[in-house]
């Protein structure tokens, strides 16, 4: 089954890890149409085509905050991220690895198909927006600090509320207790 490669659904499976945009290998196995495990040998075996920056494997730490990001959002209606998809033997018995834009692009020369092309450029572009996307936000915050210092104290309730909704959410907090 082939899925669709729109940039908002492929959005979804991007990440924030160690300050990069990253995708985790069992998103992209599923989006290139080929298994977690002969994604991640094929990465492998060309491990030299993907330096630290390109990709690498989680921290317990990193893995643990991802899978409760996968778990309290809701998923893409086509694409759900596999980080809390289990298998046969009760789930991962590895931590995921992740692959930054550069670590995509690489992947797509290792994975030599018609579908591995097809996925890199709708990744691109969906890297491509994301960047645009926060570039916006940024020359949004920076016009919105210029009036602030044209204005008086009148007008700092407004912008402090107008900084608050162009923030980018905060984590969520652990709850304390049994939640179905």
């Amino acid at each position: 089954m082939k899925l669709a490669l729109k940039p908002e659904n492929i959005a979804q499976l991007v990440f924030f890890v160690r300050g990069e945009k990253v995708m985790v290998d069992a998103d992209l196995a599923k989006l290139y149409g080929v298994s977690t495990k002969a994604l991640n040998q094929a990465f492998r075996r060309n491990k030299q085509r993907f330096p630290s920056d390109f990709a690498f494997q989680l921290s317990k730490e990193e893995f643990d905050h991802l899978r409760s990001q996968t778990v309290t959002t809701s998923p893409p209606a086509v694409l759900t991220s596999q980080i809390v998809t289990s298998s046969l033997h009760g789930g991962r018995r590895y931590r995921p690895y992740a692959f930054t834009e550069q670590g995509v692009a690489m992947l797509s020369s290792v994975l030599r198909s018609t579908r591995a092309v097809e996925v890199n450029i709708a990744i691109m572009r969906t890297f491509v927006q994301l960047r645009r996307l926060m570039d916006t936000n940024r020359d949004l915050a920076r016009k919105i600090e210029a009036l602030e210092k044209k204005y008086d104290e009148q007008f700092a309730e407004v912008f402090a509320a107008i900084r608050e909704l162009i923030a980018p959410p905060a984590p969520p907090k652990r709850q304390i207790g049994f939640h179905p």
